[in-house]
């Protein structure tokens, strides 16, 4: 297979023009709980703001507006486009560059296998392109007869591509392709150079079927922030393990094995019974900044002090996600950053 390796996909520490929330409302699955996320949402935002601009996909400007308060509304860009739900990392566009120049991916979302209803959410990529958010000389590319979440794949900015078996060749995602044909295309969209696969790692509670985003990260070319478990007695023990080994024989470009940075297992945070996938790999990174989500936990402060020596130059900002977590999502799951030049 020739690969086309003039498409680069930007790692997430690439400097940014923006970053996208989609705002929670009456008809999403927040109701019940509306008023406790909001303010999740209102703390992302805002330290998003100090440092870029802001896309917000909403119902209703106004009432947004409200909810946040005093900001910066010169580095916010509003749009009123309908939605489902909230996770902007699987529903928003995919940034890359071909031949240097900026194109975002459409795939299609359907609501990680069809457990809940995306027909607005499907569309919020293509509402974007069409209300002008993006600048002209950023191309669209029709990519709906494939089925991708942003929250499925990390990538080094070199080639490499970190993911999930259990996620990418899930039958309820591309059920008509086989392994090697899903990894092809990958490669082809993406001018990867290879992809490593994880076939062990999954959370209670996470029904995404195995997000690469709740489990191991790309921190740099070299660097790899994992969820570690260290509690025998704990249900992920086994299962982390195993993808430690994993981690452990994957090798950089050059042939080095990887640096591994083992991050805390969240406490148990559990809702109505159920045992949520809280996680401290669901961090963000911003412009000058790591956004981590904090669960109330003493562990909180050790993953912000692991993730600090990770990125030195950056600040690293808690932010509350137990709301957030209500909904079997975390921080980086409600965002997608968009690399410089592609908002203005």
């Amino acid at each position: 297979m020739k690969l086309n390796t003039a498409i680069t996909l930007p790692a997430e520490w690439y400097p940014q023009s923006a970053v996208q929330l989609t705002w929670p409302h009456e008809d999403t699955d927040w109701f019940p709980i509306l008023e406790e996320v909001i303010p999740c949402f209102v703390a992302i935002a805002k330290e998003i703001v100090k440092r870029e601009k802001l896309i917000i996909v909403c119902r209703d400007i106004e009432t947004v507006k409200e909810q946040i308060g005093k900001t910066d509304y010169s580095r916010v860009i509003f749009r009123t486009i309908p939605s489902n739900d909230t996770w902007a990392r699987d529903h928003g566009p995919i940034s890359v560059l071909k031949r240097k120049k900026p194109y975002i991916y459409d795939f299609q979302f359907n609501g990680w296998g069809l457990k809940y209803a995306a027909n607005f959410d499907n569309m919020i990529t293509t509402g974007l392109y069409s209300e002008l958010v993006f600048p002209a000389y950023v191309k669209y590319e029709n990519c709906l007869d494939f089925i991708l979440e942003g929250g499925s794949i990390e990538s080094d900015g070199k080639g490499t591509l970190l993911t999930t078996e259990y996620c990418l060749c899930a039958p309820n995602r591309n059920e008509k392709l086989y392994f090697e044909e899903i990894e092809n295309r990958l490669k082809r969209m993406f001018g990867l150079r290879r992809i490593l696969w994880l076939s062990y790692g999954r959370l209670a509670g996470d029904d995404t079927d195995g997000h690469i985003d709740t489990l191991a990260r790309f921190c740099n070319e070299e660097t790899i922030a994992y969820v570690s478990c260290r509690d025998k007695m704990d249900e992920h023990y086994r299962e982390l393990k195993l993808m430690e080994k994993e981690l452990e024989d994957f090798r950089t470009l050059e042939g080095k094995p990887y640096r591994l940075v083992p991050l805390p297992m969240a406490e148990k945070v559990e809702w109505n019974g159920e045992r949520l996938p809280a996680t401290y790999a669901n961090f963000l990174i911003i412009n000058g900044a790591v956004l981590v989500p904090f669960y109330n936990s003493p562990r909180d402060e050790e993953a912000k002090e692991i993730l600090q020596q990770v990125f030195p130059d950056r600040e690293i900002i808690g932010i509350n996600c137990l709301p957030l977590i209500k909904q079997h999502g975390s921080l980086h799951c409600v965002t997608m950053q968009y690399p410089e030049g592609f908002v203005l």
